[in-house]
């Protein structure tokens, strides 16, 4: 499933495919696609909007 984040470093918009077999909460560091920064994302499913959101912090 598509979700997206917007970059900690530069506030850059940025979409990822997040692993739905993983579970409702994950964390894991993905490269900004725009600035190349590490980013720690906090990934969680919200049941009632059936949406994952994404919280995310520079490394």
């Amino acid at each position: 499933m598509e979700a997206g984040f917007q970059c900690a470093g530069c506030g850059e918009w940025n979409v990822t495919t997040v692993d739905e077999s993983a579970g409702r909460k994950q964390a894991y560091i993905e490269d900004c696609q725009v600035c190349c920064k590490p980013n720690s994302l906090i990934v969680e499913y919200d049941t009632s909007s059936q949406e994952f959101f994404i919280a995310a912090e520079l490394e």
